[in-house]
């Protein structure tokens, strides 16, 4: 027909199309079509670009737990005032402004570290014809230090440093330190030798409740000397009330004395490499514990530390290599000093370790110069330096860990700047078993903070891990086989006019806060699960049966009654039944607990069965996560499913399939890549849910993949600590970090899902 149109015939209908109006409409839908597609493009770019951000951001912050330690040397001077005798130990106050020297002839150097001038040389008064045979450093948190003497006393003295603020003239503030010293306990030396035998070796612990000293004279005797202050009611005088317990060593040689700031636990080191371990509870009889070898055959102790809190032994020796040891409980109950970790990153004979009042970390230095940082939980060697062309003599870490105070064998002293912020952090410390202080055995542990400073940080993320995989399973558990069986009915099954009430209702739950949701699994569904627990169990075993009796008694009744019923409608029928099954279940809960649990299912689970039951347990959060996620899951899988082509199922219908055939067969397959989307997005929805895992469980991160037992999540660990962590502290950085492997997490398995969602369109595309 059109070959044989002419010009003269389609003039009208062209002018009738190319009107001014009409161009003007395909103007403005070019433009339109235009707008819409940079605005398409420039959304899509948007999200990725927000994406990125948000993943370089957590990645910056994150960035420096990886950071290693790293010192600066910022000045070096001759040891001030050498003719006032040899180190004996090194300190310095806070502000890292004012050193100190203790020396082997009684005098006290206090020196500017910028410099190494002296602020004041103190003369201890020591008497006559009595030198100075031992010295000791209590907790370096009290900075009191002792000076054993040959005839059998002791002096016990604290170095402290008032700070004021003066105005300079040019109007700006101006800190001064000045030091000084304390006598805590007498002005005058204490005796503890009666015998008036030589201190060989000292150690002194004091606090508020007993001041404790404990030395190894000269002829072979272990003394312990408790002084606990008693205040007069009358006058208000001191008096020091003693206790002296005594131990013969016999022929061994006592190299080392440590006792422990609670004043418990004694330990000597001895000169065939073993460790004493004392029990000084009771102060006036002591008693032998253990000995452990700590080293090798032909190796020596060189250097011995606690790390702080006093728990573990830190073990250097001639070979370089730092060990750490704790009492731990064997299987007689008996607690025996075991070897935790060791450090080999020197390896020549350590001289002085040194540790952090802070932190679980210390410094060791060796006799060619080398000081090496460490941090004990991390199993972390963050640095191995030289510092001097010598041996260092000694070291002393400031009380904030960022300055090094280092004298050498040619009474050289330097300082050196440390940046070490976040020693805490190693793969092992994150992610494997640590064996942490106090613990039987090495463990996953989340606890970061605590109420003293001797605490050890435990920042495991395993649990926390653990504890997100748990709870999409048992979410998924309950919302996969509802939402897609459902949708699936719904879908293919259900009427139209049924379809039209059921499908907006259940959508209409994903608007639910999950607050509400937490707040009624935590405060209702928990202490109901709880008094009901049979009957929880007997209606997961009397519904489906139920249902499927009920389903088959209403596929015997004759047509004329089943008729009566509406084609898909017949899902109404199950509502009745489902409420009876429930309230039947529900009423025999208290008889069935009675009968066959002792009238207590959850202490039963636990004596019989060794179950530990929490009432917030993954229980409750599967069945709330789960209601939450099951609108996601429904919503895309019954779109999925209502999608398919008409054509396909008509076909097969029309080639004999039955209805269950079709939908097994065609429907199913086809909607396999919508039905995947959706499993995968409810998936990603339990993973990063906060609020109802935080509320509805105990948020106990432990790992124990029970029903009954708690939980603790990523997300929720993360509302639940940031608001408390200090803001680029290492807390505060682990938490990104933590929400940094959510994001790669839900990255990687929504690229995963994407991928599979693709090649099962591909697949089933042809159908």
């Amino acid at each position: 027909m059109l070959e044989h149109m002419t010009p003269e015939n389609t003039s009208p209908i062209l002018s009738a199309l190319n009107t001014p109006a009409i161009h003007r409409r395909r103007k403005i839908r070019v433009w339109v079509d235009r707008i819409a597609k940079h605005s398409m493009t420039f959304g899509g770019i948007s999200v990725i670009i927000a994406i990125l951000l948000i993943f370089f951001y957590l990645l910056y912050v994150v960035f420096p737990l990886l950071k290693s330690a790293d010192i600066q040397k910022m000045q070096q001077f001759s040891m001030p005032a050498p003719e006032a005798g040899r180190t004996l130990y090194l300190a310095t106050e806070e502000k890292n402004e004012v050193g100190v020297r203790f020396t082997d002839q009684g005098h006290i150097i206090f020196f500017d570290m910028h410099d190494g001038q002296v602020i004041s040389n103190i003369t201890l008064s020591i008497p006559t014809d009595v030198t100075i045979t031992s010295f000791a450093v209590a907790d370096p948190t009290t900075r009191i230090v002792a000076y054993g003497l040959s005839n059998g006393q002791a002096l016990v003295l604290k170095h402290d440093y008032k700070i004021s603020y003066a105005v300079d003239n040019f109007g700006k503030d101006q800190r001064e330190i000045a030091p000084y010293l304390e006598y805590p306990l007498e002005k005058e030396p204490i005796t503890i030798d009666e015998q008036g035998s030589a201190l060989t070796q000292l150690d002194i612990q004091l606090n508020e409740d007993a001041n404790t000293l404990a030395a190894i004279t000269a002829n072979g005797r272990l003394l312990l000397v408790s002084m606990v202050k008693q205040v007069s009611f009358i006058d208000e005088s001191v008096t020091l009330e003693r206790a002296i317990g005594e131990l013969t060593l016999g022929n061994s040689k006592i190299s080392h004395l440590l006792l422990d700031k609670d004043q418990r636990v004694l330990y000597m080191a001895d000169h065939e490499g073993r460790v004493w371990r004392v029990d000084v509870t009771n102060k006036s009889a002591l008693k032998v514990e253990d000995k452990t070898s700590v080293v090798d055959r032909n190796v020596t102790i060189t250097a011995i530390e606690f790390l702080t809190g006093d728990i573990s032994l830190l073990i250097g020796d001639s070979q370089g290599r730092i060990t750490q040891w704790f009492p731990v409980r064997d299987a007689h109950n008996k607690q025996v000093l075991t070897r935790i970790r060791e450090f080999n990153a020197q390896s020549t004979p350590i001289t002085n370790i040194t540790i952090e009042e802070r932190r679980k970390g210390f410094v060791a230095a060796d006799n060619i110069g080398q000081v090496g940082i460490y941090h004990s939980t991390a199993h972390r060697t963050l640095l191995v330096e030289p510092v001097a062309q010598k041996a260092v003599t000694h070291v002393a870490i400031s009380p904030r860990a960022d300055v090094l105070l280092v004298e050498d064998a040619q009474d050289q002293i330097a300082t050196w700047a440390v940046h070490n912020e976040h020693p805490e952090i190693s793969w092992s410390a994150l992610w494997e078993k640590v064996w942490y202080e106090s613990q039987s055995e090495p463990d996953y542990i989340w606890q970061s903070s605590a109420s003293t400073h001797d605490f050890e940080p435990k920042f495991s993320l395993t649990p926390l891990a653990f504890g997100t995989i748990k709870a999409a399973f048992y979410a998924m558990i309950v919302a996969v086989p509802l939402a897609i069986f459902g949708a699936i009915y719904t879908a293919y099954f259900m009427a139209p006019g049924m379809r039209k009430i059921v499908k907006p209702t259940i959508e209409i739950m994903e608007a639910l806060p999950t607050v509400i949701l937490g707040f009624l699994a935590g405060l209702w569904l928990a202490p109901t699960v709880e008094a009901h627990l049979p009957g929880v169990f007997t209606l997961l075993i009397l519904l489906p049966i139920g249902v499927l009796i009920f389903s088959y008694v209403w596929h015997l009744l004759p047509k004329p009654i089943r008729h009566l019923v509406p084609d898909g409608w017949q899902a109404m029928l199950l509502v009745p039944v489902i409420l009876l099954l429930s309230w039947l279940s529900f009423s025999l809960s208290a008889p069935m607990e009675i009968w066959f649990f002792n009238g207590n299912m959850p202490e039963w689970l636990e004596t019989q069965w060794g179950i530990n039951f929490d009432q917030r347990n993954a229980l409750i959060v599967g069945i709330a996560m789960g209601v939450a996620v099951i609108p996601n899951i429904f919503s895309i899988t019954e779109d999925a499913v209502f999608s398919v082509p008409k054509h396909l199922t008509t076909g097969s219908l029309a080639l004999g399939a039955t209805p269950w055939q079709t939908m097994m067969r065609v429907v199913i397959l086809t909607a396999s890549p919508g039905i995947f989307s959706a499993v995968m997005i409810g998936m990603g929805r339990a993973v990063g849910e906060t609020m109802i895992v935080l509320m509805a469980t105990g948020n106990t991160p432990v790992m124990d993949f029970s029903l009954f037992q708690g939980l603790r999540t990523l997300s929720a660990n993360i509302a639940v600590e940031m608001p408390e962590s200090e803001v680029n502290s290492t807390h505060y950085r682990i938490l990104f970090l933590a929400g940094l492997v959510l994001f790669i997490f839900t990255f990687f398995f929504n690229t995963l899902a994407e991928i599979v969602r693709h090649r099962l369109r591909r697949k089933y595309s042809s159908l």
